[in-house]
């Protein structure tokens, strides 16, 4: 028999650990290729960890609930295969990616370092971590003033916890410029005076109160964020779409007859804006300090909306490299997958740029928020027929045209209005000279 460690994924640069929020197969199950071993979650996305290989769980190296770091095992499976064993799992590989208690000194002032920088909002804290602190009642404040021990200063489950039990005997350390004291208050009265609990709030008439679940918490941490750290403008135009609407309603048939697939309007305004995008490409960039980092990939991502009312972003990547066949596969699958969760990790990294329809809800017009680290976004409203003036020839005329607003959200550190306008506006021109003779 052969021994396989199954391995916590790779799920994005961004992404260094995840949470196992359920095992599917308990020891001694037997495992098929590709079935799904257990469940867990990032800050982004929960997935599932499917095996490679068929065989039987001899051994789960975590339990759920814990955080490991990708790339560690969280799983023994035996094969049926003979040969040599994959390499053994030392104790430190069993290990959660919380550190030992006897925390080095220069680690220490390295955690205090990260809470200080955190005051802006940067610091990560994991679902595992989040969840322990609401559920013993410890404010975001008192978290960020809590050191770390985990990889950059972050807080780990074993740092929480320890904090917690320890919480009943010795007030935690508060900093000491946020004492507000009068001349008549002593230094022994302070601490006191912080370790205050503020009282609940009270509700006024007939309410229902929900606590938001995981995903609505980090859609809200990080738009708070991104609205903190980019500072946003949104310019709008109004694009004839007559064209498109046309040739979608002649070709989508034909489509659908040749490919299976429906042929929505999401994968021609991906189009346009890969287009646009090779015309502006600081628009598809992000900031690093004082950098401005150009990426030549253009990765589009797609705001999709959940059946649970949240919102995810798979992306599209290489999206100027395929046809408008190929965009409409990704589109479909990716849609389709989002709604039922079987989205990978992988599949909402590396964005570098992001459409929004808001025109799927009858919204005209909307005013994006940044995906951080990118720097733009762009909103597509809904498709309405208008009296248009039209120039002709032989003078102007009024006639039913299909209107589309386009509304471009972009930070202003780097992309100033004309930058800005001007890439909204391109969209919109590739847009209106949609070729109607153009076949699939």
């Amino acid at each position: 028999m052969a021994s396989y460690e199954l391995i916590m994924p790779k799920m994005g640069e961004s992404i260094t650990e995840a949470t196992i929020l359920k095992w599917n197969k308990k020891e001694g199950d037997a495992i098929k290729t590709d079935e799904a071993v257990l469940e867990i979650a990032t800050d982004k996305v929960d997935s599932e960890v499917p095996s490679p290989v068929a065989g039987t769980l001899t051994k789960m190296l975590y339990k759920e609930g814990d955080v490991v770091a990708v790339g560690k095992a969280v799983a023994i499976i035996e094969t049926g295969g003979g040969g040599a064993t994959s390499a053994p799992i030392t104790v430190a590989e069993k290990t959660t990616t919380t550190a030992t208690a006897s925390v080095s000194k220069p680690v220490q002032t390295a955690s205090v370092q990260t809470t200080t920088a955190a005051a802006g909002g940067d610091r990560f804290y994991s679902p595992l971590v989040l969840n322990i602190a609401r559920q013993e009642g410890i404010s975001m404040a008192e978290l960020e003033s809590l050191p770390g021990t985990g990889a950059g200063g972050r807080v780990t489950k074993k740092d929480i916890l320890s904090y917690v039990e320890n919480r009943g005997n010795a007030p935690a350390e508060q900093p000491t410029q946020t004492v507000q004291q009068t001349p008549s208050q002593t230094q022994a009265e302070a601490p006191k005076q912080e370790a205050t609990i503020a009282p609940a709030k009270s509700y006024s008439g007939n309410v229902e109160i929900q606590e938001m679940d995981r995903m609505r918490r980090l859609i809200a941490e990080n738009m708070v964020r991104s609205k903190s750290t980019s500072a946003h403008v949104t310019s709008f135009v109004e694009a004839d779409v007559t064209n498109i609407v046309n040739w979608r309603n002649k070709m989508k048939k034909k489509f659908q007859d040749m490919y299976g697939e429906n042929l929505t309007f999401t994968p021609i305004f991906i189009e346009a804006v890969t287009k646009a995008l090779r015309d502006f490409p600081l628009i598809n960039s992000s900031i690093d300090g004082n950098n401005i980092v150009v990426k030549k990939d253009l990765n589009i991502g797609m705001a999709a909306a959940l059946p649970s009312g949240n919102l995810i972003v798979p992306v599209i990547k290489n999206a100027d490299l395929l046809n408008i066949v190929g965009i409409a596969k990704k589109v479909n699958d990716l849609a389709n997958r989002a709604r039922i969760n079987k989205l990978k990790p992988d599949e909402i990294e590396g964005g570098t740029f992001t459409l929004s329809n808001v025109g799927t809800f009858g919204n005209v017009m909307g005013t994006p928020i940044i995906m951080q680290p990118q720097v733009a976004i762009l909103a597509v409203g809904a498709i309405k027929k208008k009296p248009v003036v039209i120039e002709t020839p032989d003078g102007d005329v009024i006639g039913i045209r299909h209107m589309m607003f386009l509304s471009h959200s972009y930070d202003h550190r780097i992309v100033d209005g004309a930058l800005g306008g001007s890439f909204v506006r391109r969209v919109a021109d590739y847009l209106e000279k949609w070729d109607v003779s153009r076949d699939i």
